[in-house]
């Protein structure tokens, strides 16, 4: 690795060389299909691909959510993508998501197959169509889009950010730590602050604006992300933990956190839903003991 202190950028970049770090192998500076592989097709409406990231546990919490009030549409078939393995340069998931993140959401309950891409454009299609979870009109649910588009903006500063030099970088440089640290914490004020007199991001009622944000910074307070609650004293910040406590107790968060998860403890792992029985039946642990 080169000295950074030194480096001096070419008049124009090239690719000469993968860049380190804990993603190097899939990471690339071309869009499109490495290869052909169809994707997976179930039963329900609405088919998942996704990873238990972040960005995937704001839509997998929204559907349990959707479940949990009785609203049957919302049954599901999820799909894992491994991204470390480069599921997300399929033709089949290209198709469903141009730009090759997860996750992405096929809805085949009209009459044409619907693609839905970018985690926020899934909880407003999702909130739309069941009319749940995002205010109709007004000022509460402009509150609402608010504290979403906050998040879509902001959350790139802690994982590509913050996470990706602190946990994923090949060495670790001062510099860029605490930039985005400083950023990190910055955000987290913000979010304390307002917490101080709300019991959700945008008002009094769970949104779309909670499931946009809890992923990302609930899970970081704790101690979920990158390792670096103690780093970053989230302890500090009372308001945003009471709210991070209080979002996680709820059985549909606990469900939506487990699908698609292939990492971690194997009883917390669904690695595809396909059922809500699949929670009691087809975690790792239980497949793992079945195949023993």
């Amino acid at each position: 690795m080169s000295d950074q202190s030194s480096y001096t950028p070419p008049t124009v970049w090239t690719w000469d060389s993968k860049s380190g770090g804990q993603f190097a192998n899939i990471n690339r500076p071309i869009a499109g299909a490495t290869h052909d592989k169809d994707l997976p097709v179930g039963r329900h409406p609405l088919q998942l691909y996704s990873l238990a990231t972040p960005n995937g546990v704001k839509v997998t919490v929204m559907l349990e959510e959707l479940l949990a009030l009785g609203h049957e549409g919302a049954e599901y078939n999820a799909w894992l993508i491994n991204i470390g393995e480069g599921d997300q340069f399929s033709s089949g998931f290209v198709e469903a998501n141009p730009n090759s993140k997860i996750p992405a959401l096929w809805d085949r309950s009209g009459d044409k197959p619907v693609r839905v891409f970018e985690s926020a454009s899934i909880l407003f299609h999702l909130a739309e169509k069941f009319g749940a979870f995002l205010p109709a009109s007004g000022p509460e649910r402009t509150e609402v889009m608010n504290w979403v588009f906050w998040q879509m903006g902001s959350a790139p500063y802690l994982g590509g950010g913050f996470g990706h030099f602190y946990a994923y970088a090949p060495e670790k440089w001062e510099y860029p730590i605490n930039r985005f640290a400083m950023e990190t914490k910055r955000q987290l004020d913000v979010l304390d602050r307002e917490l101080a007199e709300k019991t959700f991001i945008a008002g009094e009622n769970y949104s779309i604006a909670d499931m946009a944000i809890w992923p990302w910074y609930g899970q970081l307070v704790l101690g979920r992300l990158y390792s670096a609650a103690e780093f970053l004293d989230v302890e500090s910040y009372k308001n945003v933990m009471r709210w991070a406590k209080a979002i996680d107790a709820r059985p549909a968060v606990q469900r939506g956190r487990m699908v698609n998860r292939a990492f971690g403890e194997p009883h917390t792992q669904l690695h595809e839903r396909h059922d809500a029985s699949d929670f009691e039946t087809r975690t790792q642990d239980k497949l793992e003991a079945a195949a023993e």
